[in-house]
């Protein structure tokens, strides 16, 4: 959106619409006093509820002059305009802030600051409410406006959430390796035709081709560019609890598993392998005994990528491990009329591109041993099964589904206890 100086330059003389919105900059010592606070979170909020926008700080909207912005106190506006975006508007804007020069009326070149909101996946509030961008001027969402617009921003609307398009992503941001490995002999193996087949792309408002949520998760080389929560946090912990005031370390491993979503299931695969004890019998030979059976591990962080909902934002799949069990959180409620007790006998796809996707995705040779399968996920229902089934069989204990606030889904799997002093 007004791609170079000039245009911008254009287009400010032209006055605020629905796309731009101008303000001027002042100061009291160190602190920036205008715009408000509150006032420059709506208007970037408004820009995001609805088909994105530009805000240029150091013009005066009612002359439409450039009275730029002091060269020392660039750094302070920056600043000020992050961490209202952080820290006023919810879920957080990350707007991309860049700073140029524009010739006022009287020629001169002044430093400004413009920053680019795009269309988000998401609904934001700010301090003034749910708002949108009509003409010049922001308003208020009317209820049943800002139902629609909820209905159509969620997992619960007709295009699914995993289908929609990703405001500011292009094709070139999936990587070729990445989505040609989708492609079938009898496939279109064209980037445009297959992207579609596969709702890994779709047009967006502006008639304009993008990736969709799917695409980026299963084909981008990092989602948390446009989806800064879809990845999985692993931490090790030494001991049954949370006890960040012992004198001894209370954390033996933690990561932030990030990449396409069949590469975060492999690397947490590890991370359980890594971090888990194995022990030993040996009466009749050696026998080892995991804490863990990583084949229920595998499903289980498999159907944690598959079925998340990711139009949550702020939230992220959250895998603990302890000395007696492994909980692994995923966030969203049960999809549908789906209950925890029911999990075991029915099957429903709260996000039907991604799981289509992780069902054509071919699992590498060197981690056959997590499962008897050669792709990702099986589409039979059979996962939830498996996890308990095999888990029960190797500690003992059957592993629990738990359903926290109506609002995320935590599995807890007990550990195999340990048989023999000579644990690995």
């Amino acid at each position: 959106m007004f791609d170079n100086p000039f245009d911008l330059q254009e287009k400010i003389r032209l006055g605020e619409d629905s796309f731009l919105e101008l303000k001027e900059v002042r100061f009291a010592g160190s602190r920036v006093t205008a715009p408000h606070r509150d006032s420059l979170a709506d208007e970037l909020a408004a820009f995001a509820n609805g088909r994105g926008g530009v805000c240029v700080l150091g013009i005066d909207d009612r002359t439409r002059d450039v009275l730029g912005i002091p060269l020392d106190r660039l750094d302070a506006v920056e600043d000020f305009v992050r961490q209202l975006c952080l820290d006023t508007v919810n879920p957080p804007l990350a707007p991309v802030i860049e700073r140029l020069q524009l010739a006022s009326l009287t020629g001169e070149r002044l430093p400004v600051i413009r920053i680019d909101v795009s269309a988000s996946l998401f609904v934001h509030r700010s301090p003034g409410g749910y708002l949108h961008r009509i003409g010049s001027a922001k308003r208020e969402m009317q209820p049943d406006y800002l139902a629609r617009l909820f209905q159509q921003r969620s997992q619960s609307r007709i295009i699914r959430f995993d289908e929609q398009a990703v405001p500011g992503a292009t094709l070139d941001d999936l990587r070729d390796d990445l989505w040609q490995r989708f492609a079938t002999p009898r496939s279109d193996t064209e980037r445009q035709p297959l992207l579609d087949k596969l709702a890994m792309a779709r047009v967006d408002a502006d008639g304009v081709q993008r990736p969709t949520v799917a695409g980026v998760l299963m084909a981008s080389a990092n989602p948390r560019v446009w989806l800064p929560n879809a990845f999985i946090q692993a931490v090790a912990y030494q001991g049954n609890d949370i006890r960040p005031d012992a004198t001894q370390p209370y954390q033996l491993d933690a990561a932030d598993i990030t990449g396409p979503l069949d590469q975060q299931v492999l690397a947490a695969c590890h991370f359980v392998r890594k971090n888990m004890r194995v022990s030993a019998t040996k009466d009749v030979g050696r026998h080892d005994l995991p804490q863990y059976d990583l084949t229920a591990v595998f499903e289980a962080l498999v159907n944690a990528v598959a079925h998340r909902d990711y139009a949550i934002h702020g939230a992220k799949i959250r895998l603990r491990m302890f000395t007696d069990r492994l909980e692994l959180y995923s966030p969203g409620a049960i999809p549908n009329t789906m209950t925890v007790e029911s999990l075991p006998f029915r099957q429903a796809a709260r996000n039907e591109a991604i799981t289509s996707l992780l069902a054509k995705c071919t699992l590498p040779a060197a981690d056959s041993d997590l499962t008897g399968r050669s792709a990702m996920m099986d589409k039979r229902g059979e996962g939830v099964r498996l996890i308990l089934d095999n888990s029960e069989r190797l500690s003992g204990h059957r592993p629990e589904y738990r359903l926290i606030d109506d609002s995320e889904l935590c599995l807890v799997i007990p550990a195999a206890t340990p048989v023999a002093a000579d644990a690995g």
